[in-house]
């Protein structure tokens, strides 16, 4: 939800622009600041973020994205496994025009992977189907070596000039990734899935991008560390795969898109059912960060809305019935500025309300008014000992 003031908006941010009264309320009952989420020498990703914001030292555990989707779909990696996001993307004019091919459709998306495993696939490289244009890619003996651009950091950029680049003289992994993406190129842009969404006016998924590669993490679980039981709600393999390594449980709800039409009232049903029987339910909604992909300001300040009075207007009627006083937190795990279309380090508002504690001087919850918050600007494993009161 962080951005920046966008004048389509009247120079305000989509969480400025948004009618929002029950997370204002929130802030008005709770307490506020800034939480920078990412490390400056580290890539502002959601993988690391999300990590962050559940208390973990990401320079410590972090091994890449691929092996936390990996958990999440059930992928076993052996010791010497390589897993690699590997997102369907949309290359016109040479260039990637967007990392999600026009946010495919699952069964589209599963065919093109299929077609990939059947032709690319071997005994040491294996793709895996996964949510619309997020899938796995797994290479057995791989090296991580190599550095790979994520796909949304660079919309607009000839593709030639972001490809996988060896960190070093080992460039056998790094050569195999890049030959895979041209070798994807070849097969998908004649594919009769492509050719049928290029008719209807949408954005062919005519390449993979492997990025994010690394190797099985050693984490420990929310139980070991803080003695509590969570649960993960999302509509995202990432959020879910992180969720498994912290010992939480998995909790899909039907109609989870990751875009503005999620199923909003399902994911906060199944939250408050939820806390019937975990000590912590982590509630992750992706629609405002896809629409800031989009630099979309007016979708993206509509997504706030929607969270406003579809998801926390529920869990604040739902949570004051209860017998014992419930924590509620609200935070981005990190910024995607509308300008930018991609991720930022700027420290991203949030705030926590315990039941019963006097809150600060804040009135909204937006990126102006929770610098004048009671929390002050944080990183590292504040957060989690902030909510879950932490001396």
């Amino acid at each position: 939800m962080g951005d920046f003031p966008i004048e389509s908006l009247g120079n305000k941010t989509p969480l400025q622009a948004a009618m929002k009264p029950h997370i204002d309320l929130l802030a008005q009952k709770g307490r506020s600041g800034k939480f920078a989420t990412v490390p400056l020498d580290m890539l502002p990703g959601s993988e690391i973020a999300n990590m962050a914001v559940l208390g973990y030292d990401v320079k410590k555990v972090f091994q890449g994205r691929g092996v936390l989707e990996a958990a999440s779909m059930g992928v076993e990696l052996g010791p010497d496994d390589l897993a690699l996001r590997c997102n369907l993307i949309s290359i016109e004019d040479q260039k990637i025009k967007n990392h999600s091919a026009g946010h495919i459709r699952n069964d589209e998306a599963h065919i093109l992977i299929q077609h990939l495993q059947e032709k690319l696939g071997n005994d040491r490289v294996t793709f895996y189907p996964g949510v619309s244009y997020r899938h796995l890619l797994v290479i057995k003996g791989g090296i991580n070596d190599f550095f790979c651009t994520p796909p949304h950091d660079v919309p607009g950029t000839p593709f030639m000039e972001v490809m996988p680049k060896a960190n070093t003289h080992v460039r056998e992994t790094n050569d195999l990734v890049s030959e895979l993406i041209l070798q994807s190129q070849e097969l998908l842009s004649n594919h009769p899935v492509n050719i049928e969404r290029e008719k209807t006016g949408k954005d062919p998924a005519n390449s993979i991008w492997p990025w994010s590669p690394g190797n099985k993490p050693a984490m420990k679980t929310l139980q070991e560390s803080y003695g509590i039981k969570g649960a993960m709600i999302s509509a995202v393999d990432l959020l879910y795969g992180i969720g498994i390594y912290a010992g939480m449980t998995p909790i899909k709800v039907p109609g989870s898109t990751g875009l503005y039409d999620t199923n909003y009232e399902g994911k906060a049903q199944a939250a408050i059912e939820a806390l019937k029987d975990h000590d912590l339910v982590y509630l992750h909604i992706e629609a405002s960060d896809e629409a800031g992909h989009e630099g979309n300001a007016e979708l993206k300040t509509k997504t706030i809305e929607y969270l406003d009075q579809r998801v926390v207007k529920y869990i604040l009627e739902e949570t004051e019935k209860m017998e014992e006083p419930v924590t509620i937190a609200i935070t981005p795990d990190h910024a995607t500025p509308c300008e930018l279309k991609t991720h930022t380090h700027d420290p991203v508002p949030f705030v926590i309300y315990h039941p019963g504690i006097p809150g600060d001087s804040v009135v909204a919850y937006d990126e102006v008014s929770a610098d004048k918050g009671a929390f002050g600007l944080i990183k590292g494993d504040q957060f989690i000992k902030l909510l879950l009161d932490i001396k």
